[in-house]
């Protein structure tokens, strides 16, 4: 209990931070929907100039400056962006942390094993999650609600709001799974970066060539916002795939980290 209340108290400015972050993009882009929304028809024939791949990769629907659903689903992305990085900088740090310190002998020398320092972190980088989440969804939905034009949804509002905790949730097993096996971690910031910014890249590219293959293998296009939006459910595949993908982490994690041999200097 002492390590889950450290790791959290460690982790709550850079948490209270990215949470922050998170808040103003949501709040400040849908302030900007009621001036969209009443050009909507001059944003679409500009739309519409712009090639077909382009709009695809963007996800710039015809009717994305109709609702404010579909408005919020464009900015996402986006969103998604940025929650990504925290949870997987949260992911590489957290057991890294004592060998880039040098404290890992302080730690492991403690009458604590293993798989309990491994549980602590990932339940003190959960909750630094849910936090930052219980915050987003208040504040988008203060946001939606301020702007809306015509009812919406307030299930598929919170279905679309949810799927950042589910991607965070699968960033976070995958920097928790990078961290025992990338010897030694001088900057989370280095790895996290180009590691969202590339599967960001992948759908980018996977929508310009048309290759709905390409949804595999980057989590930032499992959820797919249009579908929720019209469908008002998850699709089952890419959500079973995620739990498999969580489980291999995280049970790899502790498995390796159990075997490890870890050094302070």
């Amino acid at each position: 209990m002492n390590i889950f209340k450290q790791e959290f108290k460690s982790n709550l400015r850079s948490t209270i931070t990215w949470t922050i972050s998170i808040a103003l993009v949501v709040f400040l882009v849908m302030a900007l929907f009621p001036g969209f929304n009443k050009d909507a028809q001059q944003m679409e024939d500009l739309m519409l100039g712009f090639p077909e791949p382009l709009r695809e990769a963007l996800q710039l629907n015809i009717d994305v400056f109709r609702s404010v659903l579909g408005f919020y689903s464009f900015t996402f992305l986006y969103i998604l962006l940025i929650g990504s990085i925290q949870a997987l900088n949260l992911g590489l740090s957290m057991l890294s942390k004592e060998q880039r310190e040098k404290t890992a002998d302080f730690l492991l020398t403690k009458p604590v094993t293993r798989v309990k320092i491994v549980t602590a972190k990932l339940q003190a980088a959960l909750t630094s999650l849910i936090f930052t989440n219980i915050v987003y969804i208040i504040i988008s939905y203060i946001s939606i609600e301020m702007v809306k034009n015509t009812d919406y949804s307030i299930k598929k509002f919170l279905m679309m709001a949810l799927t950042l905790f589910f991607v965070q949730v699968l960033f976070l097993s995958l920097g928790f799974i990078l961290s025992v096996l990338i010897p030694k971690i001088k900057s989370v910031i280095s790895i996290s970066l180009p590691t969202v910014f590339g599967f960001f890249i992948i759908r980018m590219l996977g929508s310009i060539i048309g290759e709905k293959e390409v949804r595999y293998i980057t989590p930032l296009e499992y959820y797919d916002r249009q579908y929720i939006l019209t469908e008002g459910r998850y699709e089952t595949q890419f959500f079973i795939i995620e739990i498999i993908l969580m489980v291999i982490f995280i049970s790899a994690t502790y498995f390796i980290y159990h075997k490890k041999d870890i050094h302070s200097i």
